[in-house]
C-alpha cells in the first residue's frame, strides 16, 4: 500500500511539473507575439505609468473586426493593462484619485470610452474570450473622439505627450485617441 501511494504521488508531481512547463511555454509564446512595455511620465509633481502588452497589426483589420466596436476591450493583449498615478489627476474634468487601475476601453467608430477600474485582474479576458472587467469597480469613465492617423501604426502603442497639454495617447493601425490629463 505504501508503494502504491508513493507512485501515485510521484505521478501527480510529474504531471504537475509537465503542466507547469506547458503553461510557461504557452505564456512565453504569447508574450513573444505581443511584447510587454511600460511607458512613464514624470514632470510637475506627477508620476504616471502604464504597463501593457503590444499586439501587432499583421495585415489584419483591427478596429471593427479584431477589436469589435462597442464592446469592452482589455486595451492591449495578455494581462489587463494597468495605469498608475501617484497623485490625484483630472481627466476630462473628473477626478481620478492616486492609485493603480486597470485600463479598459470601448472602441467606437467616432469615439472611445476610456475606463479606469479599481480591480486588478490576472488576465485581460475570460476563458470565453470576453473582457474580464467588472463594471461595479469602475472609478472613472470618459469619452474621447477618434482621430485618424495618416500612417499605419503596426504595434499597439500607448504614450504620453505634453507638447501643449498632457495627454495619454493610444494608437494602432490608423486610429488614435488622446485622453486629456490635468
Amino acid at each position: 500500500m505504501n508503494k502504491k501511494l508513493k507512485w501515485t504521488l510521484i505521478t501527480l508531481a510529474s504531471l504537475a511539473l509537465v503542466l507547469g512547463l506547458v503553461f510557461k511555454f504557452m505564456q512565453y509564446e504569447t508574450k513573444k507575439a505581443s511584447p510587454e512595455d511600460t511607458v512613464s511620465y514624470k514632470k510637475d509633481g506627477k508620476a504616471l505609468s502604464v504597463f501593457y502588452c503590444r499586439p501587432s497589426k499583421k495585415d489584419r483589420v483591427i478596429f471593427g473586426l479584431l477589436v469589435p466596436y462597442d464592446k469592452v476591450w482589455r486595451t492591449g493583449a495578455n494581462e489587463a493593462t494597468t495605469f498608475s498615478t501617484d497623485t490625484a489627476i483630472e481627466i476630462d474634468g473628473k477626478t481620478l484619485p492616486a492609485g493603480k487601475y486597470t485600463l479598459w476601453t470601448i472602441p467606437g467608430k467616432e469615439e472611445w470610452t476610456v475606463i479606469f477600474n479599481t480591480k486588478q485582474y490576472g488576465w485581460g479576458i475570460t476563458y470565453g474570450g470576453e473582457a474580464s472587467r467588472e463594471a461595479e469597480y469602475d472609478a472613472l469613465q470618459v469619452k474621447v473622439p477618434v482621430q485618424h492617423n495618416p500612417e499605419t501604426i503596426e504595434l499597439f502603442t500607448i504614450s504620453f505627450d505634453d507638447t501643449d497639454t498632457l495627454k495619454m495617447i493610444m494608437e494602432w493601425d490608423q486610429t488614435r485617441v488622446s485622453v486629456p490629463i490635468k
